[in-house]
């Protein structure tokens, strides 16, 4: 087949253009042809993202009661070891415990422990003139809060406000076992403050702010979640911390976290870190534990708390089993102190304090919260397990001692030549000096006896609340057990002047 040429091929090449201008002009509209101005484009690309929330308006509320805390330190001159060196921005707490945390875990220093000076470049092992944390105030006439450990070796006080401006202060008083300390600004001004909030409604997950001065560079805001409640970290024994996550540094210290309220949940306080920086785990006090303490040292700078006058361990499953109890909660009683009120009331070793005026008693801890709670002299109804059943006993408080009383050491009773041989439990024993209880003389290293560290030198001094003078006495105690059922006896041992209690499993027949 033959086609024709086109006859006109000039023509066709223009209507092809045409066409083209057409298609383009549709696409960015005839009218920016026509008049030359600029091309109307496709929207750009926009997402409906979800809401996430903003801590603009907690901030900007809460910043004016944020401070930053200076302490000028009465320290003038440290071992050459560095051992008892303050830390870059805080000093180390009075605390024994609380001194030994830090170091352990690093929350304030460098990777040995120390206090980092290395790392900003002082090797004279001179103490920073001035240590500093953070602080927040809590009434408009001045009061603010802070750590014990920030002003503990303090000499004088100055507080930094957010717009820079420096005030002296005055500490009112300490609390080293919650390490809280409330310092005293002085003037006729009216402070911005802010309220502790109820931290009993506080739940893991929540949105929290921190809020402080690290590093001395200004105020600094983080914000993170509540990763964790109920943290005993071994700093002392009214542990109860928040774990949160947000990034808390060394100078956080006595630095406020924040609801989306603005109200404080907790005080920054410690820190996990191998290195001295955040890794996001930071322990705060809780605002109810913050809230009493600061009242009381707000009236007359210092903290009294109720006293039981009892060595106490925890229930284990075994210590439960053989005293018949059903769940591993309560305190075990170890001993009572003579001048101590729980002896007075008739609490004795062996008892299991279950509740303290209808509050169940989970831990050793929670029973140390709960009394040093209460004001001294206050009755209380203290519930006990003894001898198989629940009772009830009513104590009058006496006055937590401002330092552990420390029992004197005395001489270990020496074991006469003749020894008998309790082979179900893999104990050899003697009597003791005095005739009342036995002294452990060798322990079978492959016996349960020695996997619950009875050790030689122990003297066990009942079983099943029984007093032991001779091993026929343990032979009763467990054979009594074996009929009722029981699969461990409950064998009471002092070692060093202190009393503790292990359960033994009852030997099968």
């Amino acid at each position: 087949m033959n086609i024709a040429p086109n006859p006109y091929p000039r023509t066709r090449k223009r209507l092809m253009a045409a066409a083209a201008s057409v298609a383009i002009a549709g696409a960015i509209g005839f009218g920016a042809v026509a008049t030359g101005t600029a091309p109307v484009l496709a929207e750009a690309v926009r997402v409906e993202a979800p809401q996430v929330p903003s801590f603009a308006d907690v901030v900007e509320r809460v910043s004016p009661a944020v401070v930053s805390v200076r302490v000028k330190a009465k320290i003038e001159s440290t071992a050459d070891d560095g051992s008892d060196l303050p830390d870059a921005f805080g000093n180390l707490p009075d605390d024994p415990q609380l001194r030994r945390f830090f170091r352990e875990f690093r929350g304030f220093g460098d990777q040995d422990g120390r206090d980092g000076m290395r790392r900003f470049g002082r090797r004279d092992r001179q103490p920073r003139p001035v240590a500093q944390g953070s602080g927040f105030f809590i009434s408009e006439d001045g009061y603010l809060v802070t750590n014990n450990h920030v002003v503990g070796d303090g000499s004088s006080f100055t507080v930094v406000m957010d717009d820079g401006k420096e005030l002296d202060a005055k500490l009112v008083g300490t609390d080293p076992r919650t390490d809280l300390a409330v310092l005293k600004v002085e003037g006729d001004r009216k402070f911005t403050y802010v309220d502790f909030a109820d931290d009993s409604k506080v739940r893991v997950g929540d949105w929290v702010v921190a809020v402080g001065n690290p590093f001395g560079l200004g105020g600094t805001v983080t914000a993170g979640i509540v990763s964790a409640r109920g943290r005993d970290i071994g700093a002392g024994p009214y542990d109860d911390f928040i774990q949160i996550d947000a990034s808390v540094n060394r100078g956080n210290s006595g630095g406020p976290t924040f609801n989306l309220n603005g109200q404080v949940i907790g005080i920054n306080t410690a820190i996990f870190s191998p290195s001295g920086g955040s890794v996001g785990i930071a322990f705060d006090i809780p605002a109810s534990t913050a809230k009493q303490v600061v009242q009381d040292l707000m009236e007359d700078g210092t903290v009294q708390r109720g006293w039981l006058g009892v060595e106490i361990q925890p229930v284990t499953s075994e210590i439960a089993e053989s005293l018949g109890l059903k769940s591993d909660k309560g305190a075990l009683v170890s001993s009572a102190q003579d001048d101590g009120p729980g002896k007075k009331a008739g609490i004795s070793a062996g008892d299991v304090i279950t509740q303290v005026d209808g509050k169940d008693v989970a831990s050793p801890k929670e029973l140390a919260r709960l009394i040093g709670a209460y004001q001294p002299g206050k009755p209380v109804d203290v519930t006990l397990w003894r001898d198989g059943k629940s009772e009830t006993v009513k104590v009058d408080l006496g006055t937590l001692p401002s330092s552990d009383k420390q029992a004197s050491a005395d001489q270990q009773p020496s074991a006469p030549p003749k020894a008998d041989t309790l082979a179900d439990l893999g104990l050899t024993v003697t009597r003791s000096d005095d005739g009342k209880g036995l002294v452990v003389t060798d322990v079978d290293p492959d016996s349960d006896a020695a996997d619950r560290g009875i050790q030689p030198g122990d003297v066990i001094t009942s079983v099943n609340s029984m007093e032991v003078n001779g091993t026929d006495d343990v032979a009763k105690a467990m054979a009594d057990a074996a009929k009722s059922g029981r699969k461990a006896v409950l064998m009471q041992i002092t070692r060093d002047d202190s009393n503790r209690f292990v359960a033994l499993p009852v030997a099968k027949s």
